[in-house]
Order: structure tokens, then sequence, then C-alpha cells
């Protein structure tokens, strides 16, 4: 789709502190904030994990952003319209949790009108980010380019929430106003200097006239590896996120964290997620593109890992203070990161492959179907905690079934892992294509 020649690792690194500058401000809206409502203000924990299921929900939208700049042509003002869309919607939050804390509707009301803004800008500038780079990679450094890029964008978050984390404390409505707002104009700024002149100019080679949305997406869908792939990526993530909303809920209740010590409890999670990949990546060869079964096998690994790691915390929901909270919860981020890198390199692959001009369409699929799994399993978990507690009037015993449910699904992830491994392999000795 790119008449400029494909990007080098410099542009590539470029794009991925673009993907660090959104993890940076969505740590702010959907873990920070929601430990503040939760604990500081003793709001329900359904109030933040309805807010940010609602953020995912508008990031069905994604396959509409990435058909705009499938037919623009250009990704570039995408990218810059949807982050600053992101970094207004993540400050008009913080307005609206104050006018929460005051009482009333109009509180909630905004901050609906907030996390709608922070979704559709997710949903703009990373489809378009995630499709630029599909594009403009060469194929054999498509899987390096993906987990690079995701490596940054976690390395962002881990930067955020330390930042954050030591700054907050004291904490104060005006303190918290001050931290975010400083995360967000740093993290706009960055992008700015990022995609400046990488893109370069975009023409449409012969052939791929784009399509209409309903027929691209029709094509998609008739792909069976993508569909395979798109339940082993719902159910996953939907393992993932589940813990997503009230791990540090958890810390706050049962371990008694400040905010600031259960922010920094989120960066040693990210933390694990970023060894993770890179160990992979090491020992395995994953970046520089490994077979199909390969990966899938450290996928299940992956997935296994986490499964063990959240049960190690719904034990450690029980034991309270004793248990060794951080390193449970490194172990969780380690597994995660695992399992995330081969993903990664496939979702990269199947959407840029084609060469069609649809790859903008196809990574917004890939979102979409994360966002529901994500707002299913952060909006899931909250309840569950909330009706734990009603049911049984204990905080552990809510949270320790909430994490026994998340293993559960983790190890349903592994089992769809392992039958596309087996489909696949039967498919090779019919002499089809793996």
């Amino acid at each position: 789709m790119s008449a400029a020649p494909p990007l080098g690792w410099g542009g590539i690194a470029r794009l991925g502190c673009v993907q660090a500058a959104i993890g940076a401000m969505v740590m702010l809206s959907t873990s920070l904030l929601n430990r503040v409502m939760v604990v500081e203000y003793a709001l329900t924990a359904a109030l933040p994990a309805g807010l940010v299921a609602w953020h995912y929900a508008v990031q069905l939208t994604r396959p509409v952003w990435g058909h705009g700049s499938d037919r623009g042509r250009r990704r570039t003002p995408w990218i810059v319209g949807g982050m600053a869309l992101l970094a207004l919607g993540t400050l008009l939050a913080v307005d609206a949790l104050a006018w929460i804390a005051g009482g009333g509707w109009g509180g909630i009301a905004l901050a609906v009108l907030a996390y709608a803004m922070i979704g559709a800008g997710v949903g703009a500038a990373g489809t378009s980010l995630l499709a630029l780079l599909a594009v403009r990679v060469a194929p054999a450094r498509r899987p390096a380019a993906a987990a690079l890029t995701w490596v940054m964008m976690v390395a962002g978050i881990v930067v955020s929430a330390g930042v954050t984390g030591a700054w907050l404390d004291p904490y104060s409505l005006p303190r918290l106003a001050i931290v975010v707002g400083c995360v967000a104009m740093a993290a706009f700024a960055v992008t700015l200097l990022a995609v400046a002149g990488v893109e370069g100019r975009s023409i449409a080679p012969a052939g791929t006239a784009p399509v209409a949305l309903r027929a691209a997406l029709r094509s998609i869908a008739r792909d069976r590896d993508a569909r395979r792939f798109t339940l082993f990526v719902f159910v996953a993530m939907l393992a993932y996120a589940t813990q997503d909303m009230i791990l540090e809920p958890m810390a706050g209740l049962r371990f008694g964290y400040t905010p600031g010590e259960s922010t920094q409890l989120a960066g040693v999670q990210h933390a694990g997620v970023l060894a993770g990949m890179i160990a992979v990546g090491l020992g395995a060869g994953a970046f520089g593109g490994g077979s199909a079964s390969g990966l899938r096998s450290w996928t299940i690994a992956g997935c296994l890992a986490s499964a063990a790691a959240l049960l190690g915390l719904a034990f450690g929901a029980q034991a309270g203070p004793g248990w060794p909270l951080a390193a449970n919860v490194a172990l969780l981020g380690l597994a995660n990161g695992v399992f995330a890198v081969a993903a990664i390199g496939s979702m990269m692959a199947l959407a840029g492959a084609a060469g069609d001009g649809q790859a903008g369409v196809r990574m917004g699929v890939w979102g979409a179907a994360q966002a529901i799994a994500f707002a299913l399993g952060g909006l899931g978990g909250a309840i569950g905690v909330d009706a734990g507690r009603a049911l049984t009037g204990s905080d552990a015993a809510a949270f320790g079934l909430v994490f026994v449910l998340e293993a559960a699904l983790f190890a349903v992830a592994a089992m769809l892992a392992i039958g596309a491994v087996a489909a696949r392999g039967e498919r090779a000795m019919m002499g089809e294509p793996a």
C-alpha cells in the first residue's frame, strides 16, 4: 500500500514510542482511577469497571477507524487525532472524579463522556498505528516489529505507573489532577515527535482499490485460521482482563497498600510482562519468526503458567499480608508476556501478509475482539467480587473465587491453542498450507 521503502529499526522504534504513549495514558484511566474510586472514595467496584467496560465497548468501532485509514491511504492523521482525543478524555475523567466525589449524577454523566473519548482515541490511534506497521514493515521483520512495539507499550505502562506512584503520595485530588495532566501532555508530545515524517508519501498500488467495510469484514470472516485465532485471543484476553480491575483494590483491601504502592504494584506486573516477552524472544527465536508450532508451544506454556499464578493469588487473598504478593504478581506478568509474544506475531502476519489494502480493517477486527474480551472480563471480575462480598461477607473469599475462575479460563485458552496446533499439523499432512 505504501510507495516508501520498508521501515528500518529506527522507524519501527519511533512508532513503538507511540505505543508506549498509548499505554502510559490508558494505565491512568483503567488502573489508577479505578483504585482511587474504589478505595479512596469507597465507591462500588462496579462503577469504575463499568466505565472501563464502556471504553472497551466504544472500541468495537475499531474496524471503522481502520477502514477509514485504509480509504484515506494515510495513517498519521488518525494516529495524531486519536492521541489528542485520548489525552483530552483522560483529563476529563479526572474532572469527572471530582464531581462524583461531591455526589450527584452529573459526575457520572461526565465520566461516561470521558471514557467514550478514551475508547475512541485508543481505537483510532492504536488501530491506525498497527496497520501502518503491518504495511510498512518487511514480512521477515513483522514478528520482531510487533514484539518490539508491544514491549515498548508495556515499558510505557511501567514508567507511567512508577512515576505516578512516586508522585501521588500523599494523595489529594489536586495532586492527582497535576500528575495525570503531566503524563497526558508528555505522552502527546512524544507522539508528535515520533510520527513526524515516518509514514512518508503513501499511494495505492494497482489492484488494491478500497472496498466497502461490510465486504472487507466478510472476507476476513471466511479465513479459517483467522477465526480460530480470534477465538483463542478472546478467551485468553478474557482471562487476563478479569483480574485487571480487582488486583489493585485487593492489594488495598487485603494487604493495606496505599494508592502509590498499589499503582507501583501494577508496574511490577507489567515489568513481568516485559520480561516474559524478552525471555521468549531470546530463548526461542520468536522475534525472528519461529515456526507456528513453536510459537504456539510457548503460548500454551504461558497460559498454563498464568493459571498457576492466578491460583497463587487466590491463596494469597486468603492469607493476607504474609503472602509474597509482589512476587506472585510479577510471576503472573511474566506468564502473560510469554503467551502475548506469539499472539502478537501471529496477528501481524495475518494482518499484513495479504497486501490487499485492508490491513486497517484486519487490525480493527483483532482490536474489536480484544475489546469485547476486556470489557466483559473487567466488568465481570468487578461484579463477581461485589457479588461475592455481598453473599459471603468476606473480601478474601470473593477475590479468591474470581481468581480461581480466571485460572480456569487460562486453562481453556491453553486447550484452544493445542487444538489450533493440531489443526495446522493435520492440514500439513494432507498437503494443505499450514
